[in-house]
């Protein structure tokens, strides 16, 4: 049956798009094809093709790989430029419509510059999606690192409106929005935790990624589930004619991947692992707090791909990570992440594709404390979701995108237990399932020469369902009924539609000006109290008490290249709008209670905001500065007397400042140093005594600062060795580089002695940090 709506759906979406394009002829003959990577036949997206004779003709590839370009009868010669791979000029005799596919081989040139992006030079002047950055995998590698671990993550927290959420910390806030606002996507399936060993790690091995693209302005109509950005990362496909072997070691953790063909030329595999073994490495130096502890993780990525005609592609990939934190006959826990997904594409004719895709996915974390009695508990939630959609490409001027998502939510807030010698106790949550289901167009139409657009709808449906209780409150927060509502039937639902526009005036081909806006919506929330994300924070669902939280962003910026787009230069404000934001209660405890929205305030927020970047793209010397000036704020009754008050991911100042340096062919230096305004924080007013014991009385939230923080890494890569089949390098690299004790908690604590007295304490979590590691391929 589920096949069946699928062909039904695609004959809906077909048979009136074939129909009109008979009426849609151009007048110039159409050359379009694809062009792919030589050796792994991979789609390579953002190659610029144009045409030697005409200047003013020119396309890049879309995410497919495909280009259209029409072109008058004669000659042409076609220039075709991609990053990384090799230029090609092809002569092309233009006498009818046809269908032309290029393929690329890689360079294996010695790099004499470093160039920031592989997207075309003047993309940032001339692309109509705003508020979108793209960071190449090559460019993250040359960055500063942490314990000698390239981290997508920490890279992209150096771009301007993308905040770290802390020290030590993989989460991030995107314009003003909490870390859960934040849709992470990898091969498109949604990651609910995306770090590992508590932040200090993201989830992604670099190794094995293609593309890593963040959407912080007017978020393509395809997108949606969040409010604030879309982080979305593509695993890339291995290599289809020859075997392939690398890896790392570093100080506490290694890796290695694998790829080649399955099938020479019509299939591929790739596969990475990841482990860490900081726990080992401390037990061997004989430190002896570390002889009963073991602190890892291990992650393990994989894709298969198959070419089963010139018209069809599928692809099979999956993610496994698991943490784990023992202290012997004391503490074990552990969480993480696994999914599988399967995507088909297919090209149905010169106009149309489609991409169809199915996964699973699951994030859960499970603890035991022995103390003098035993408390545990475990938590999960789990995704199944499909995925319909479509591109048709009129002409090079005219790009449509439509399709459908449905991803059905299985959240298992907690099952706990207590065991002591005389009493047993559990407790078990009920699950909270859900429906989201939406739908999405969008056309991306070049008007002239100097204006083009992006403009869509997303019409998003989110239902609660059975099975489990759910409650009735009054306005106190006070539950006045329980209902039982049975499986699969209706708790409530919510329809909202989210129109996206985002529009590009070029002055010339140097200089422009952009302006969006957008509506997103998130049925899915993140329950913490704290700034920095715990693995062990809850999850729950838009229900009949708890409404879709809703934000209107509105943005405009100026950008301007100069010297041949060696340097680029951008200024944006953006302006958002936030409804049903949540909040707790003063000494809220949602742990492990079904009715969680007893304890939780809603209201509206605002944030808004400047960012300014200048990037210097091609050289020896590359990088940028980046500088954002924003304010992010909530109003919630019951809470600070119902004023404004300072979110928690409110920063004022945010300056990160990146510098990569060629020094010659061998050698390669970096070096980042950044600086941002202290988290807003919550200090008590002052205590009163209840029951024998201090009780912290707290007056306004968030009024308070935790001090500045700003660090400096730097970094160095030296190539041992490079063949037409080997490579061999060395990564070094010094974290916080002066030893800035950045404040990472700060309490207030009793004096035991003296009941009367609280003192106030700040703890950081390390100091300098040096790192080396070494990388290899065959």
């Amino acid at each position: 049956p589920v096949m069946r709506l699928i062909l039904k759906l695609r004959l809906l979406f077909v048979v009136p798009l074939l129909v009109a394009s008979d009426f849609l002829s151009a007048q110039n003959y159409r050359i379009e094809g694809t062009v792919t990577d030589s050796k792994t036949n991979e789609a390579l997206t953002g190659v610029s093709v144009y045409v030697k004779e005409y200047s003013s003709r020119s396309t890049a590839t879309n995410n497919r790989g495909s280009y259209i370009l029409n072109l008058p009868k004669g000659q042409n010669t076609l220039i075709v430029t991609c990053m990384g791979y090799e230029t090609k000029q092809i002569p092309l005799s233009v006498t009818k419509n046809t269908k032309f596919d290029i393929s690329l081989a890689q360079t294996s040139i010695e790099l004499t510059e470093v160039i920031i992006s592989s997207k075309r030079p003047d993309a940032s002047v001339t692309d109509p999606q705003t508020g979108v950055t793209q960071m190449e995998v090559k460019q993250i590698n040359k960055l500063p690192v942490l314990f000698g671990e390239r981290d997508v993550i920490k890279s992209l927290q150096l771009m301007p409106g993308i905040k770290s959420a802390g020290e030590g910390s993989a989460g991030f806030f995107v314009r003003g929005g909490t870390a859960d606002q934040n849709l992470i996507l990898l091969d498109n399936v949604p990651l609910y935790n995306a770090s590992h060993l508590m932040g200090f790690f993201s989830t992604f091995n670099s190794d094995v990624l293609r593309d890593v693209s963040i959407y912080k302005g007017a978020i393509p109509a395809q997108y949606g589930e969040r409010l604030s950005a879309i982080l979305d990362i593509q695993q890339r496909n291995g290599d289809m004619q020859d075997y392939h072997l690398s890896g790392g070691i570093g100080l506490i953790s290694s890796k290695l991947n694998m790829e080649g063909p399955i099938w020479k030329g019509k299939s591929s595999f790739l596969l990475g692992v990841r482990r860490t073994y900081a726990d080992a490495m401390a037990r061997l130096s004989g430190i002896k707090e570390a002889s009963n502890a073991y602190l890892y993780f291990y992650d393990l990525n994989m894709k298969l791909h198959f070419t089963l005609s010139p018209k069809d592609q599928l692809s099979v990939s999956g993610y496994l990570g698991r943490d784990k934190m023992v202290v012997k006959d004391m503490v074990d826990t552990g969480w993480g992440n696994f999914f599988l997904t399967t995507k088909w594409t297919r090209t149905w004719n010169e106009k149309l594709s489609s991409a169809t895709s199915l996964f699973y996915n699951q994030y859960a974390y499970d603890y035991r404390v022995d103390m003098g009695m035993t408390i545990g508990g475990t938590a999960k939630i789990k995704d199944y979701g499909m995925k319909e959609e479509f591109h048709y490409r009129i002409n090079d001027n005219n790009v449509w995108h439509f399709g459908l998502h449905s991803t059905h939510h299985d959240i298992a807030p907690g099952d706990y237990y207590m065991n002591s010698d005389n009493e047993k106790t559990s407790i078990n949550l009920h699950h909270r399932y859900s429906l989201e289901n939406s739908l999405y167009t969008s056309n991306q139409l070049k008007v002239s020469d100097h204006l083009e657009m992006i403009y869509g709808l997303r019409l998003s449906v989110f239902s609660a369902m059975g099975n489990g209780e759910y409650y009735e409150l009054n306005e106190s927060k006070e539950i006045t009924d329980t209902i039982w509502y049975p499986r699969g039937k209706f708790v409530k639902t919510y329809a909202n539609l989210e129109p996206r526009l985002s529009v590009v005036y070029k002055f010339n081909n140097y200089s422009s000006v952009k302006a969006s806006y957008a509506r997103t919506t998130q049925n899915v929330h993140l329950l913490t109290q704290s700034v920095q994300a715990s693995p062990y924070d809850r999850w729950t669902a838009s229900s009949n008490n708890i409404k879709p939280q809703i934000a209107d962003q509105y943005s405009i910026g100026y950008f301007r290249n100069f010297f041949d787009n060696t340097y680029e230069f951008s200024a944006e404000t953006y302006y958002k709008d936030l409804r049903n934001q949540i909040d707790f209660k003063d000494h809220a405890d949602f742990g492990e209670s079904d009715a969680v929205e007893t304890d939780l305030l809603r209201g509206v927020g605002r944030a808004y905001g400047l960012e300014f970047m200048l990037k210097k793209r091609t050289g020896m010397l590359t990088g940028w500065i980046s500088y954002t000036l924003a304010k992010s704020e909530k109003k919630i009754d019951g809470i600070n007397n119902n004023q404004w008050y300072n979110a928690y991911q409110d920063r004022t100042h945010d300056v990160s400042i990146v510098g990569i340096y060629e020094l010659n062919p061998k050698w390669t230096l970096s070096a980042a140093w950044v600086y941002y305004t202290g988290n807003a924080i919550t200090f008590p007013s002052g205590k009163y005594q209840m029951d024998g014991r201090n009780v912290m009385y707290y007056a306004e939230r968030n009024g308070y600062r935790a001090p500045a923080y700003h660090r400096l890494d730097i970094g160095a890569t030296y190539l041992v060795k490079k063949t037409a089949k080997y490579e061999s390098e060395l990564a070094f690299s010094l974290y916080n580089a002066y030893g800035r004790r950045n404040a990472y908690m700060i309490r207030f604590e009793t004096n035991k002695e003296d009941l009367d007295k609280t003192s106030v304490y700040r703890y950081s979590l390390f100091t300098y940090i040096p790192s080396i590691s070494w990388n290899f391929k065959f």
